[in-house]
């Protein structure tokens, strides 16, 4: 009877994650497959007339059923980052002399204060799938992102700082994490 090895486990959580890199807008796994997809612009339909609301309900259902692959639809929370633009009305205060102005900047920067101490986020949409074929790959993305536009959604390829996010947001609870390279 022979032995099995044993295998060492690792402490680590993102060894058992198997991404070999994320580029171009793709997540590379350690099988060579690739995950990617699109990221769809939020749009609030219920601010429209209850007519063109069915119509993008709809529409999407559409969209959904011309799908003839396994794919992934991830709704992602976003910390939303205004440090430039509450450091514009910052600016902004500090150079206008007019009292009702500057109230009026005042209360924006309160306002931006206050989105900053609530934890307020963006709320992001994706569709994602798993694929080796490059060409199969472009092949359905410009598939989505068309077929969503008929759909009257915008959506656009996934880029490298979304599928990032996306990790985090199921590996690290939302918490980014800054990954560089360390010399030994």
């Amino acid at each position: 009877m022979r032995k099995m090895a044993k295998i060492a486990k690792s402490k680590y959580t993102v060894d058992d994650v198997p991404v070999k890199n994320i580029m171009n807008g793709v997540i590379v796994l350690d099988n060579n497959q690739k995950v990617t997809g699109v990221k769809i612009m939020p749009r609030n339909i219920f601010i429209l007339d209850q007519q063109t609301q069915n119509a993008i309900i709809a529409n999407l259902k559409t969209v959904y059923n011309m799908i003839d692959y396994e794919f992934w639809i991830i709704v992602a929370d976003k910390p939303v980052d205004i440090n430039s633009y509450l450091s514009q009305l910052q600016v902004l205060y500090t150079n206008t002399g007019d009292p009702v102005r500057r109230k009026m900047i005042n209360e924006d920067i309160e306002k931006a204060n206050m989105f900053m101490n609530n934890n307020v986020v963006d709320t992001e949409y994706f569709i994602l799938f798993k694929e080796k074929d490059q060409e199969l790959i472009n092949k359905r993305i410009r598939n989505l992102i068309t077929n969503l536009q008929a759909a009257g959604l915008t959506a656009f390829q996934t880029s490298n700082d979304d599928l990032r996010m996306v990790l985090d947001n199921f590996l690290n609870g939302g918490q980014t994490t800054e990954f560089g390279v360390t010399m030994v």
